[in-house]
């Protein structure tokens, strides 16, 4: 475990020992999908991907609602889409790499007292190198045209990294398999219930 590994209380009130939701937060290549799927399946909890649900609802991609509304309305439908993940209990939440952007967004991941917002941090080379190989490597990837411009990239990252820090806990995943950062997790949120 490393330094970075270990909760941080930004609200010093909230009991973070067994929440009833976790929220799993970072930049694009974090690993928030894989790591909240088998982290939900070892709780036996339900994992929920924030952009999945809104894919489903909308029945269009995310690129087409960008295309055709504009990033204003993706961000609205963002927000709806929480607020309705976050009335559940017993998940693992999975958010859209800009989805803590939202200003509206902040004090529902960081101010509930039952859920535990988690950053998983990893270097940008490291996050890059990530989402190109998923490309390379899975037909259905979502295609990520901002892996072209390296000075929007890093601009992005730079303006989200502050937002992703108001997180209750970073988790560092460089060099570390989504088993690792899950496992990390749980040796540190022992009182997590497993299941009810």
């Amino acid at each position: 475990m490393t330094s970075s590994d270990a909760p941080k209380y930004p609200n010093a009130h909230l009991d973070r020992t067994a929440p009833l939701r976790i929220v799993l937060t970072g930049f694009m290549g974090a690993g928030k999908s894989s790591v909240g799927a088998l982290l939900a399946q070892k709780l036996g909890w339900k994992f929920v991907d924030l952009d999945e649900e809104i894919v489903r609802a909308e029945q269009r991609s995310i690129a087409a609602i960008f295309e055709s509304q504009g990033e204003a309305a993706f961000r609205e439908l963002e927000r709806l889409a929480l607020a309705r993940a976050l009335a559940q209990s017993r998940i693992v939440l999975a958010l859209g790499g800009g989805a803590m952007e939202n200003a509206a967004n902040l004090p529902l991941l960081t101010e509930e007292p039952d859920t535990l917002l988690l950053y998983l941090q990893a270097p940008l080379e490291v996050l890059v190198s990530r989402c190109e190989l998923q490309q390379r490597t899975q037909p259905h990837a979502a295609l990520r045209p901002v892996l072209a411009n390296r000075a929007e990239l890093e601009e992005r990252f730079l303006r989200r990294a502050p937002l992703y820090q108001s997180a209750h806990w970073t988790v560092d995943t460089a060099g570390r398999s989504p088993d690792e950062i899950v496992q990390t997790i749980l040796m540190q949120w022992t009182n997590i219930p497993r299941s009810r």
